[in-house]
């Protein structure tokens, strides 16, 4: 019975420790988190100046035909950007983008193109690599605190391939959007070629009129590698904060588990204390039940 007790307080004491580790995880990630929302909502005011310039150059022109824009006939590859994270602990967060990176590999091979994928983070790299699937690109160390070089880098990579006569036709995103602390969801989307999208204006609004120097053509060669980079940063955020928000919620959940078992161990610890005093009270009983008809007979 006493190394029943002796495991069980090892066991109480190992939960413990685990659930310090847990929660403290849980609190660096709940910090992070703000931080990670401050850094989104400040490159909205660039994401937003740059969809206007690109908007107000698209608008002004007779037609555009730039290779960023114009989608082949007959695409043969396809690049995929998946975005992961470099650590772990954040539940089914990379699971997640890796089961939709899979299935949007499915269906480009259905239309009769390969996919190459362009991937981010040390877990998604790691499982390509296992897997010996051959990457056309591979970005680590920054899937926590993403910056606009970082972006940059990428969106460069992307982009040389795109214009290369024998490169990628198409390139999709996979990522993860942060919605709330509670809710985050992997989003699919094509970057390239771009798709032009004429947004309805309200009667009263005058549309802006543009000048352009030297010709727009020019001017849209230069804005839409920014406009790309924007994208892709802002996919680097949203997955950032997704990633913090996942982790926060699993090492919540591991908190209340360890908590949990350390009720059930405390229980059986106590159950296996009691039966001990009971033991103990029934041997002392008895003993003296014994030495009392022992000392009767001899009267």
């Amino acid at each position: 019975m006493g190394a029943q007790l002796r495991l069980l307080r090892r066991r109480i004491k190992s939960v413990k420790s685990t659930a310090k580790i847990t929660r403290a995880q849980e609190l660096i990630a709940s910090s992070r988190i703000v931080k990670a929302q401050q850094r989104m909502q400040a490159a909205v005011p660039y994401e937003r100046e740059i969809t206007r310039a690109v908007s107000g150059v698209v608008s002004n022109t007779a037609s555009v035909d730039h290779p960023l824009t114009v989608a082949k006939e007959q695409p043969a590859t396809a690049g995929v950007l998946i975005i992961t994270s470099d650590s772990g602990f954040c539940g089914g967060y990379n699971a997640n983008v890796l089961r939709e990176a899979e299935a949007l590999r499915g269906l480009l091979e259905e239309r009769g193109i390969r996919a190459v994928p362009f991937v981010t983070g040390r877990k998604g790299v790691t499982w390509h690599t296992f897997r010996s699937r051959e990457m056309g690109g591979r970005w680590e160390g920054f899937s926590r605190r993403p910056s606009y070089a970082d972006a940059k880098e990428i969106a460069g990579t992307l982009i040389e391939s795109f214009k290369e006569n024998d490169g990628i036709d198409e390139i999709h995103v996979v990522y993860t959007e942060f919605v709330s602390m509670l809710t985050q969801q992997v989003i699919v989307k094509r970057i390239l070629p771009l798709e032009v999208e004429e947004a309805e204006v309200a009667d009263e609004a005058i549309p802006p009129y543009f000048e352009f120097e030297p010709t727009a053509p020019e001017v849209l060669n230069s804005l839409l590698p920014r406009y790309v980079e924007s994208r892709i940063f802002n996919a680097l955020l949203q997955s950032a904060a997704s990633e913090e928000a996942s982790r926060r919620r699993a090492m919540k959940s591991a908190t209340d588990n360890a908590n949990e078992l350390i009720g059930v161990f405390t229980r059986q610890m106590n159950q296996a204390r009691q039966a001990e005093i009971t033991q103990e009270i029934s041997e002392i009983v008895g003993g003296a039940n014994a030495l009392a008809d022992a000392a009767a007979g001899k009267e």
